[in-house]
């Protein structure tokens, strides 16, 4: 089976319904929601998936609640997802359905935190401290991440010194079908679009006090 990393539109073609792509932790992730009728129902399936993934020799990232379970699928070899995770899914979906639970990620949805500051060197430090995080850096960009992934990661961006301006800004990564749903629900909330210049990359949006939050998908990033 081929380890070749897959662009969104690849994944896209493959038809995984339930599955959303996105970018999680600066890499790119398949994800899914499975809801549960009980907390025993929920351990089942990740019984079930466990099983799956030992036999594929293929793991994948699981978070158990009483209602729920949310997996996340990648190949970290090819930081990306590749045919094995869309193999894997596929069994996944296969679980949920003959486990009686609901499959959907209409619900997922990844959240980053955009911090615009001329001067990263000297703010990525403190915000790594306060949150136990690490201060990475790179040709043209700067991240504080969480080394447990648990919390959200903070990427730097450059901006200019004027005032006032906004220096927080949420990155909301979602499955392109959610994003004219969220604009709609957000636009009958009293929100603004502000620009939608970058789509379908991203939309850039504000709540009725100029706030602004940037809804994201992998489309137009491959």
């Amino acid at each position: 089976m081929s380890n070749e990393k897959l662009t969104g539109q690849q994944i896209a073609d493959a038809g995984l319904d339930g599955w959303a792509f996105l970018s999680v932790y600066g890499s790119v992730r398949l994800g899914t929601r499975i809801h549960t009728t009980t907390f025993a129902n929920g351990l089942q399936v990740v019984g079930a998936i466990g099983e799956a993934a030992e036999e594929l020799n293929h793991h994948p990232d699981l978070d158990l609640r009483y209602s729920r379970v949310d997996v996340w699928l990648s190949s970290h070899d090819a930081d990306g997802v590749t045919e094995r995770d869309l193999r894997l899914a596929r069994r996944i979906s296969a679980i949920a359905v003959a486990a009686g639970a609901e499959i959907e990620c209409r619900s997922v949805s990844h959240v980053e935190l955009g911090l615009d500051t001329p001067d990263h060197e000297k703010l990525g430090p403190f915000w790594a401290a306060v949150l136990d995080g690490r201060y990475v850096t790179g040709e043209g960009w700067a991240d504080v991440g969480d080394p447990n992934q648990a919390l959200p990661l903070i990427w730097f961006q450059r901006s200019g010194r004027e005032e006032p301006r906004q220096r927080w800004h949420p990155d909301v990564w979602v499955d392109p079908a959610q994003v004219r749903p969220r604009i709609d629900a957000a636009l009958r909330a009293g929100g603004t679009l502000v620009s939608d210049e970058y789509a379908p990359s991203f939309w850039v949006l504000s709540d009725p006090d100029g706030n602004q939050v940037c809804l994201c998908t992998w489309q137009g990033r491959d």
